[in-house]
């Protein structure tokens, strides 16, 4: 197997590593080989937070800091990186405030699960404590919901990310952290040249060179994040010889905004795909934080999470919904070639797709609202749908799992309504873990387009989606468990476009404890 070196800055200095495997996990790396055993190895899938580390990259004139897993984190991925472990935060002047807290507001119990949380709440001290900005208990909860405490003890330690900002300011120098990134950015790209004929890990800058790669290297393994390759490796024992990272691919980490809809490049990271849908779609804030922790959504990517084609994929089923379409790039005969098609004409069965070997999955397009569920149109159109001036659009996304925060889904159901003048003029329907691909429900759609916004069209519709797929029974939920789901859901849909409340734990709020 070829390795290669890799470069990253921990406490202000270069670390470099000769002979890393392209399939080395950057927990392994740590423990193993830097003897940074308060890393902890928890879940080995990106569950429990035990291994959150922290990154730096640059972005615009600053730096980025990001909690990620580092079980599943692939160890080449912070090549040219910083990075914090929970051995980093302490100084001679004593601890770090994200520990600190912890320390103040008896947030450790066994104590295995704490350097996770005290390297997420040192990226929350980062990103917001170091901004000026406080922070919430609404806040704190949803950025460490990919942290698990198994003794229960989330009270102490939402009340320590509360009160890292009353401590005294502790500050990374970022000018000189910068500094050296930029350097070691440098140098970094002057070895590429020099790499071997097949090196062990690909990460092109451009979109030309990472198309190029694919042509040649078509037996490498694809990562855009790798929260799910990263199972192959810990839970499967697979291995790979090569490995090709879109992440570094400088045009597919952009979201850019059209007149009339948005492009996700497959390398923009799950936090800031979702930023930008909630952006248009206020409703599915809930949701996108649901979708997984934010170590996970600090790694993965909506391209992979599409790619990979798991049915219960939540982006998936929403996509779909939003009528959504994927572009697949190659590089053929010296220039760059492109198709398009709607998402869920992307899979032709479980974890597979049309996708030739030489091609990459490289945008997500996504169209904006044309009306806002207030009647008012949201954004110009050449042909909007038809609607006059009471048209609305509903769009509501439902997942069931049996944890409420990081879990995978039992169901994910996504549905989307034009509605014009007490009829549903469009509706569009996604599904997940109901087959064996994210699908489309087409009957149930066709039993709602066309006809009245009433009470019969969604007990009809109920029975139609309730026949329209044959689910499996797995560690998950049953098949009848599954069926009846989608019917509740559907129902849910509508009482709650009527205003009922009470009946999903999305209004749940947490409020304070008082004594």
């Amino acid at each position: 197997m070829h390795t290669q070196t890799i470069q990253f800055i921990r406490r202000g200095q270069v670390v470099s590593l000769a002979n890393v495997a392209p399939d080395r996990t950057l927990l392994d790396l740590l423990r193993e080989d830097l003897g940074c055993t308060g890393t902890k190895e928890g879940c080995g899938e990106g569950d429990c937070g035990a291994c959150t580390v922290v990154t730096g990259e640059i972005e615009g004139d600053g730096v980025r800091y990001r909690a990620v897993n580092s079980c599943i984190r692939l160890a080449h991925s912070v090549n040219g990186l910083a990075l914090w472990t929970v051995e980093d935060l302490a100084s001679s002047e004593g601890l770090h405030p994200s520990q600190q807290a912890m320390v103040n507001c008896h947030g450790s119990q066994c104590g295995f699960c704490t350097p996770g949380f005290v390297m997420s709440l040192f990226g929350m001290y980062q990103n917001h404590v170091c901004q000026g900005r406080s922070i919430s208990r609404e806040l704190a909860q949803e950025e460490l919901s990919g942290n698990l405490c198994r003794c229960t003890g989330y009270r102490p330690i939402l009340d320590a990310a509360q009160a890292m900002g009353s401590l005294p300011r502790v500050a990374v120098d970022e000018l000189q952290l910068l500094s050296k990134l930029k350097l070691l950015e440098q140098q970094i790209h002057g070895r590429v040249a020099d790499l071997a004929s097949k090196p062990a890990y690909l990460a092109p800058t451009t979109l030309p060179a990472l198309l190029q790669a694919r042509a040649a290297h078509p037996q490498a393994q694809l990562v855009a994040g790798c929260t799910d390759v990263g199972l192959w490796v810990t839970k499967q024992h697979r291995q790979f010889s090569q490995v090709l990272d879109v992440t570094r691919t400088a045009e597919l980490r952009r979201v850019e905004h059209y007149p009339h809809h948005i492009a996700i490049g497959a390398a923009v990271p799950l936090v800031e795909a979702f930023a930008a849908l909630v952006a248009l779609w206020p409703q599915l804030k809930t949701f996108a934080n649901r979708f997984a922790g934010l170590s996970v959504r600090n790694s993965g990517t909506l391209g992979g999470n599409v790619a990979n084609g798991s049915p219960i994929g939540d982006s998936m089923p929403l996509l779909i919904a939003l009528g959504a379409h994927v572009v697949l790039m190659s590089w053929r005969g010296g220039q760059m070639h492109h198709r398009e098609m709607p998402v869920e004409q992307l899979y032709t069965g479980y974890r597979t797709n049309v996708m030739a070997g030489d091609e990459v999955l490289a945008w997500i397009k996504v169209p904006r609202p044309v009306f806002d569920e207030g009647g008012g149109r949201a954004c110009p159109h050449p042909s909007p749908p038809p609607g006059g001036e009471g048209a609305k659009q509903h769009l509501r996304i439902y997942k069931i799992s049996k944890r409420f925060d990081d879990d995978i889904s039992a169901v994910c159901l996504a549905i989307h309504l034009l509605v014009d003048n007490g009829v549903i003029t469009q509706a569009s329907i996604g599904a997940g873990g109901v087959a064996a691909t994210p699908v489309r429900a087409i009957k149930t759609e066709a039993a709602l387009a066309g006809n009245t916004w009433a009470a019969s069209t969604f007990d009809h519709a109920t029975a139609v989606l309730q026949a329209e797929f044959q689910p499996i029974t797995d560690m998950r939920a049953s098949a009848v468990y599954r069926t009846q789901v989608l019917g509740g859901l559907m129902q849910r849909f509508w009482l709650e476009m009527h205003g009922v409340k009470g009946i999903n734990l999305e209004w749940f709020e947490l409020g304070e404890v008082v004594a």
